[in-house]
């Protein structure tokens, strides 16, 4: 049992990598390395801003796209300052397998000088820029979570909603699937083995989480299917005639998703080699086949092909591939992704309508159920018989034995503990919210719009 967590723990060249090490003097900073990492952390943010904000707005009705632009857009700059004040540090220093500590609060002791390292021994890159890059994770997971219940929330709730949820849920989770010692740590069996004891919770049980499929979408479908949930659903909903107001916009949102996305997956790799091309066409290739199957199932299904449909199937996809993005070849990325577009569909039409919840913009039946299946897939996809990458030793420096029960079995782990960590966090959180501010917004003002009435502004002037 031990050796198999050693060599599980070692995990592979595409495992996250938080570690800051010694500066020794055989560490070196490759400026392709960190030039690559300053394009893929302005594309995260691009995802964000503005394409979640419009993916999400386009959506809602007329008279509610304004408040998802400001909820976006001000839960992201709310999560950056968050994320330097205490987040980084709580995340992705060493403390006990759950969170980290605060010896990096406030980003005390980072300098233009100090340096993170990649998935390569003795290469590194500045640490500012790997702090910008995981502040984009930060700040686009719990945007992700407020479209399931847009439309009815507080804009003071859902802020408050984000400071408790982003404390307790995200930050454990980025620590629990991504902390570690880095490679430099894995010299031998005894190096190995006491490095990764100081790792994160699901490290420690082996599992894969290439570029946040449990710390993102899991974590942030689960929230959201809480949210709406306890929320209750839209004034009128399954009464009256509930639709998108712009799907012209919708597709813009899932356009700069989709190319924001090679840098959430790319970027993960933290180097610019062959790898991260590897991971570049499987994102490609996931997004482009689940579109097909959305299509195709609702052209079968419903009789007509949609716009909507096929931004909601490329975001399934992205979604599905981001935990097994470096562990899947090109092959299994399209399976992966024409699975995932046809789950989603089914998720997001026949469990929503079976279940009965109003997750208005499906953030659950894409994010949570898409992540759920990436994540296990993720075991499927790595086999080296599958045409995989397996997963790498850092002692023998080689690639381990592959033993796929085993890896399923540890991405079970990643699913269960997001699934629950997150799922007890957000309904605590949201009863608090409740209790001190309230959640929803009074019937008059979600007849009128939430644009008037929180913000005092419109989209649109007509």
């Amino acid at each position: 049992m031990k050796r198999m967590l050693v060599i599980l723990a070692l995990t592979s060249l595409a495992t996250f990598s938080n570690a800051v090490w010694a500066q020794e003097a055989v560490a070196t900073v490759n400026k392709g390395d960190t030039a690559w990492m300053i394009v893929a952390t302005l594309l995260v943010a691009l995802m964000v801003i503005p394409g979640l904000a419009l993916f999400y707005g386009g959506m809602v009705r007329a008279k509610n796209m304004l408040s998802v632009l400001m909820q976006v857009f001000v839960i992201f700059s709310l999560m950056a300052v968050l994320w330097a004040v205490y987040g980084y540090s709580v995340a992705f220093t060493e403390g006990n397998a759950f969170f980290g500590g605060l010896s990096k609060a406030f980003l005390s002791g980072i300098t233009p000088d100090s340096m993170a390292a990649t998935f390569t021994k003795t290469v590194y890159i500045p640490e500012y820029i790997y702090v910008a890059f995981q502040l984009t994770f930060a700040g686009i997971t719990p945007a992700l979570i407020i479209g399931a219940f847009a439309e009815r929330v507080k804009f003071s709730a859902v802020l408050l909603f984000t400071v408790l949820w982003f404390t307790f849920a995200y930050l454990p989770m980025a620590h629990m699937v991504w902390y570690w010692a880095g490679p430099d740590a894995y010299t031998d069996a005894e190096a190995a083995e006491k490095a990764a004891a100081t790792a994160g919770f699901l490290f420690q049980k082996g599992a894969l989480d290439f570029a946040g499929g449990t710390v993102v979408h899991i974590n942030a479908g689960i929230a959201g299917l809480v949210g709406c949930l306890l929320v209750g659903k839209r004034i009128g909903y399954k009464k009256e005639f509930i639709a998108p107001h712009n799907l012209t916009m919708n597709m813009v949102g899932a356009s700069l998703l989709w190319i924001g996305w090679f840098g959430f997956n790319a970027g993960s790799n933290l180097e610019a080699n062959g790898l991260a091309a590897l991971v570049f066409v499987n994102t490609l290739l996931a997004a482009a086949a689940a579109t097909l199957a959305w299509v195709g199932a609702e052209w079968l299904i419903r009789g007509k092909p949609s716009m909507l449909g096929a931004t909601s199937g490329a975001v399934a996809g992205l979604v599905a591939i981001t935990p097994a993005c470096g562990w899947a070849g090109p092959m299994g990325s399209i399976v992966l992704g024409l699975s995932a577009g046809a789950v989603c569909f089914w998720a997001v039409t026949g469990l929503k309508h079976l279940l009965g919840y109003d997750d208005s913009l499906d953030a659950f039946g894409v994010h949570g159920i898409g992540g759920i299946l990436g994540a296990l897939g993720t075991a499927v996809v790595a086999d080296p018989a599958l045409g995989g990458t397996g997963v790498w030793d850092y002692v023998a420096n080689g690639v381990a034995e592959y033993n796929l029960i085993g890896q399923l079995t540890s991405q079970a782990w990643g699913v269960a503990v997001a699934l629950v960590w997150s799922g007890v966090v957000s309904f605590i959180a949201f009863k608090i919210v409740d209790v001190v501010i309230g959640l929803r917004v009074a019937e008059v003002t979600e007849r009128e719009g939430l644009d008037i009435a929180e913000h005092g502004e419109t989209a649109y002037h007509l």
